[in-house]
């Protein structure tokens, strides 16, 4: 974190006596390789004249456990038991900066700053306290919410304090000290997230479940094809259905040429309200629309595949990235490797369907959302709509998951159009067939690999062809592959080749994106060449990465090599691997992958019998930096990542005359309980900065499991779902 003029603390006075601490904080990057957006956070903190804490938590909460962990660093700092604290969720306002759920940042982003924030408050209580006292700082410490002078046996509560503190002068940031990890008293320690009672109680904290006065409930039908437009529909026969309060006609704004952007705008169609969603819904099964389908009618599947298939066939219509000579490298490796990899569409399927609360009144529009980035969202509606930015007011209601589709904000302006127009509150839902059928995919794609190994059984070169889809060399959101994605900079002989093919289908980022899908790629075809060199996948792997180390004169690369390679070590030491013993139908699997800041290597145990495959056990090891904010969140995205790679395997959305085939989850499905296998999570503590763990655990998961499948079947997995492979889960 930068501390310098741009950051700084303002202070209130609370009715009654008690104070609010608002902490700004200036641009800063991430990292050389991944700049930041001007990022300009802040948090509040109230203390009451009772002493019972306040503490704000900025970002949207969707099950990621941001709103129990960003609190704690707060709390921690600031010096007060995390029972005295109460959590409360902000709203969309720009003094809170970027507001964003999405690429495990979170962390990496508020862990340094708001320690300060934390730190900040706890100074100027102590000043407060020193100053009722007349004794120098120095002598003062703290402890659960009190300010104590241990020499004279005084101590005073924060709640006694506040008042007094709202009226010093803010400190000097750079000069605020914050704790020895050594005294941390709430980070690093297992907390239950603040949701955990009315979540277990079945109490309402979720986008679905606000309520208003006098609210109705919305549906929207949109063209099967993305972005079509509906020309008429039976709209007075709709409005005579019971319950319905308005129907009506949307016209669409998605702009019709290029690759589709990350939000492509008001999609068109048919708005219907009712006095409840039942009625709304029957009244959506009754319409009879005419669409003008804008384009991507004729899309399907099938025909996806042929025309990879000649793509994949050819030469790459150009190289994002070539090191070296790779074909001179191939010629003359003692054995070359070669495979085609293919993996699919999935939807996102969270548990909560889509959908938005909005209520448009006296010329102020308010919206209670569940969007991962509800910043863009409000923009779009102040700029499409004509109503100025500062006359919405967005409230960030916990999510029933995101996983990435909720960066996407269709359901928050489709049902503030609506709101505007039905002149009463709106909670528009989609159907779990809405959702599947108009989703922003993780895009399928093919790799065609070759690599070469020396009479050592060493790799020489490595060439990796992808198809997907985009124009040119710009590629459909989330299908392109990163210049420095895995293994790219630990040969000297690599190249990326890229052929793209167009698509009208919305597609975006799914947890981990990209390396969801290139992981399975990269970390099953280097399971390939251990089996082709003859050696451990372990051992091979080690290698592999040892050698990366050494060769690369790129500090940030053999900072990257090296973190891969001691959780790699460090899983084979705690699953077991150089003695492990295989049952009969069973095998093992191994798989290291690094995205999104985090590092994480994995072992997968399976049975296998006949086509039905249970995994038994995963080992993980973990390594992002060196603080785990909160055990208990950590073990449970961790966890959470290697159950939903279960449920890629299985998933898959294809595609005719434009439209998805599958409409629920007996068509994609989600991993069931059953089929959950012991998860063991260790952690590789390495003193590097702390980043976020919602993504890392996810892309090694996959390829794990496919070479344990092949460990105990002799048969490869290239082919994503499992169902192409001839297996299933049992």
């Amino acid at each position: 974190m930068l501390l310098n003029r741009r950051n700084f603390l303002t202070l209130s006075a609370l009715a009654g006596g008690g104070m609010a601490l608002k902490f700004y904080i200036g641009p800063f990057e991430l990292n050389a390789q991944r700049p930041s957006p001007h990022f300009l956070p802040s948090s509040f903190i109230e203390i009451a004249a009772s002493g019972a804490v306040t503490i704000m938590a900025p970002a949207p909460e969707i099950g990621q456990g941001v709103r129990t962990m960003l609190p704690m660093v707060i709390a921690d700092e600031l010096d007060v038991l995390w029972s005295q604290v109460t959590v409360q969720q902000a709203d969309l306002n720009d003094k809170y900066g970027f507001q964003v759920a999405g690429g495990s940042m979170s962390t990496p982003n508020l862990y340094e700053p708001l320690r300060h924030v934390g730190a900040a408050g706890r100074a100027l209580l102590v000043q407060a306290a020193a100053n009722k006292w007349g004794v120098p700082t120095a002598e003062c410490s703290t402890a659960a919410g009190k300010v104590l002078h241990k020499s004279s046996g005084r101590e005073l509560g924060y709640g006694e304090l506040a008042a007094d503190a709202a009226k010093l002068p803010v400190p000097d940031m750079e000069k605020v000290p914050v704790k020895d990890p050594k005294e941390f008293t709430i980070i690093g320690k297992m907390q239950p997230g603040v949701d955990n009672h009315k979540i277990f109680t079945g109490q309402p904290v979720f986008g679905l479940d606000v309520r208003l006065p006098g609210m109705l409930y919305a549906v929207y039908e949109k063209a099967p094809v993305f972005a079509g437009k509906a020309k008429s529909a039976n709209l007075d026969a709709i409005r005579s259905m019971p319950g319905v309060k308005k129907a009506f006609l949307v016209a669409s704004k998605v702009k019709e040429s290029g690759i589709i952007d990350f939000y492509a705008g008001l999609e068109g169609g048919v708005a219907i309200v009712a006095e409840s969603w039942w009625q709304a819904e029957k009244a959506r099964r009754e319409l009879k629309v005419e669409w003008e389908t804008v384009r991507g009618g004729e899309q399907s599947s099938e025909a996806f595949a042929a025309q990879a298939a000649k793509l994949i066939a050819q030469p790459p219509q150009s190289y994002p990235r070539r090191n070296g000579d790779v074909a001179a490298a191939l010629k003359s490796s003692a054995k070359v490797v070669e495979a085609e990899y293919e993996y699919p569409f999935i939807a996102h399927v969270t548990l909560e369907p889509q959908g938005t609360t909005a209520w448009y009144h006296d010329g102020e529009m308010e919206i209670w959302t569940t969007s991962q980035l509800p910043g863009p969202g409000r923009d779009y509606i102040a700029e499409n709509f004509g109503i100025d930015k500062s006359k919405i007011t967005v409230h960030m209601i916990r999510a029933g998951g995101g996983f990435g589709r909720r960066l996407v904000n269709d359901p928050m302006v489709e049902a503030a159009w609506i709101a505007r127009e039905a002149g009463a509150p709106v909670q528009l839902i989609w159907t779990r067939e809405q959702d599947i059928h108009h989703d922003s995919y993780r895009p399928g794609a093919w790799h065609k690999l070759q690599a070469g190994l020396d009479a050592e059984g060493k790799v020489t070169a490595w060439s990796q062809h992808l198809v997907t889809y985009g124009e040119g060399e710009k590629t459909a959101n989330s299908a392109g592959m990163g210049k420095d994605e895995f293994p790219a900079g630990a040969l000297q002989n690599y190249e990326q080749g890229l052929s793209t093919m167009p698509l009208w289908i919305r597609t975006g980022p799914l947890r981990a994106p990209g390396s969801n899908a290139l992981a399975f790629v990269s970390e099953s075809f280097m399971d390939e060449l251990a089996a082709a060199a003859g050696r451990d996948p372990h051992a091979f792997r080690h290698d592999f990465l040892a050698a990366a180390v050494k060769q690369t004169g790129d500090a940030g690369r053999r900072e990257f090599f090296a973190r891969m390679l001691g959780v790699l070590d460090q899983v084979a030491e705690e699953s077991g691997w150089n003695t492990r013993r295989k049952n009969a139908g069973e095998g093992f699997g191994l798989a290291v992958y690094a995205c999104h800041l985090g590092y994480v290597a994995q072992v997968a145990r399976v049975k296998v019998e006949g086509a039905q495959v249970r995994v038994l056990d995963v080992w993980a090891c973990v390594d992002v930096g060196r603080q785990i904010i909160n055990p208990s969140g950590a073990e449970a995205q961790v966890e959470g990542s290697i159950i939903e790679g279960l449920s890629h395997m299985e998933q898959e959305i294809t595609f005719e005359n434009g439209h998805s085939v599958q409409t629920n989850y007996h068509q994609h499905p989600l991993a069931r309980m059953r089929q959950v296998p012991a998860i063991h999570i260790s952690w590789r503590k390495t003193d590097y900065r702390t980043t976020g763990l919602g993504e890392p655990a996810m892309p090694p998961s996959i390829p794990a499991i496919a070479n344990a499948i092949f460990d105990a079947t002799g048969k490869r997995i290239r082919t994503l779902p499992l169902k192409k492979s001839g297996f299933s889960w049992a």
